[in-house]
């Protein structure tokens, strides 16, 4: 790892953008997988002895009924996307907005219209549906709102359930596998193209925005999440929003960022140096990639079968023990990986309160050591790795080199 990368990677060096032929394949298949989907949380249903599932959740709404809602738009739509899975029906929530698009992107579910007042509808929803106790993603319910249904539907019990098909999408199918994989292939020819605007003087939010635009017109339907572009000092900050500050020699320039693609996400890190490294920074990345190969080789190990599979929190003791034992170990607070999909952040957990499982598999998560000196340096690399323990593969879905990559000469 030590090692300088000895060509600056190209655009061309990663996969081109899905076709139109790939994204239709996959919006088949989603419809195919849909019915398996919800077969899965009927049968959970009826081991738990309820009649229906109320779902707020975009992910959850998208995973199960196809209806989409783009990140942030959920705040405007008020009740459009709540959804509701009984044992012989599915229904989605809809207002005048999105009747259309809900009745296009959700042909098997029936369309219920509705106001800003769920409440009013609830009565109405549930015993449409014959439900008497009902499953709620409560976490995703204010307090508020609870009251409101229990008080509308008095009849009716909530029942407070969690992680139900959060788990389910933990485990990814080829088809999803391929939807990620694509995102990191866009996130990765993106940051290529983007290597040759770095240079002294020109500021992170410059950085950014051109970082952004790449992946916008290379295959992008949209950020993953907001692009973090920190410069020196401000790498530190391991959740940094990019700012007028200019870059500089001598220092690192760290890029935190990922693509969606169909509906499904890529994240990335990686930390460049601007200029010749000077020694701290150098020593610091060195650490931090010794820690990333632990938990590699740990999940390598795993998928072999040489190992058993390990829990999110051997995983993440992998990398946590190699920066404690070199005296870091307070200057890396977060967790070592987390799930992606349909979400950013979604299960598995590698982290120091993961449950006490062993992974799940098939499943995609990242592997994100990092160490951060308050005011001075900060240095996180982080892949996406497929672990499919049944086919015995541990494959790194992020392709841009880990190497030492000097930039900006």
């Amino acid at each position: 790892m030590g090692a300088l990368v000895q060509r600056s990677p190209h655009p061309a060096d990663f996969p081109a953008p899905p076709s139109p032929r790939e994204l239709a394949r996959w919006v088949e298949s989603d419809r195919a997988e849909r019915p398996v989907r919800l077969a899965r949380l009927r049968a959970r249903l009826a081991t738990d002895g309820l009649d229906a599932y109320f779902g707020l959740r975009p992910e959850n709404m998208r995973y199960l009924t196809g209806f989409i809602l783009h990140d942030g738009e959920e705040r405007l739509a008020g009740n459009s996307g709540r959804f509701v899975v009984s044992g012989e029906e599915v229904v989605v929530v809809a207002d005048s907005r999105y009747r259309l698009q809900a009745a296009e992107q959700a042909p098997d579910a029936r369309i219920q219209p509705t106001t800003h007042d769920l409440a009013a509808l609830w009565p109405a929803l549930v015993s449409g549906v014959g439900a008497r106790r009902v499953a709620v993603e409560a976490a995703a319910l204010s307090h508020e709102l609870w009251e409101e249904l229990r008080l509308a539907a008095p009849g009716v019990e909530l029942v407070p359930v969690s992680g139900w098909v959060e788990a389910d999408r933990a485990i990814k199918t080829p088809t999803e596998v391929e939807r990620i994989r694509a995102a990191c292939g866009v996130a990765d020819r993106s940051l290529a193209s983007t290597l040759r605007r770095i240079q002294p003087g020109v500021t992170e939010r410059e950085l950014a925005m051109a970082l952004e635009w790449e992946m916008r017109t290379g295959g992008a339907e949209a950020l993953a999440f907001g692009i973090a572009c920190l410069a020196g000092p401000n790498a530190a900050l391991p959740h940094g929003s990019p700012s007028d500050r200019e870059v500089q020699f001598g220092q690192v320039l760290l890029f935190d960022f990922g693509a969606m693609v169909a509906g499904y996400r890529s994240d990335m890190t990686r930390t460049l140096f601007v200029g010749d490294p000077n020694p701290r920074d150098l020593a610091v990345y060195e650490l931090v990639a010794q820690a990333q190969e632990a938990a590699l080789n740990l999940l390598a190990a795993s998928a072999r079968g040489d190992l058993p599979v390990p829990t999110g929190i051997e995983a993440d003791a992998a990398a946590r023990n190699v920066i404690e034992m070199a005296g870091y170990g307070e200057r890396f607070g977060h967790g070592t990986g987390h799930g992606i999909g349909l979400a950013t952040h979604e299960l598995p957990t590698l982290s120091r309160v993961a449950p006490d499982a062993p992974l799940p598999s098939p499943t995609v998560f990242s592997v994100e050591p990092g160490v951060y000196l308050d005011g001075e340096t900060g240095v996180r690399i982080e892949d996406l790795v497929l672990l499919d323990v049944a086919d015995h593969v541990m494959e790194r879905l992020t392709a841009f080199p880990r190497e030492v990559l000097v930039v900006g000469v």
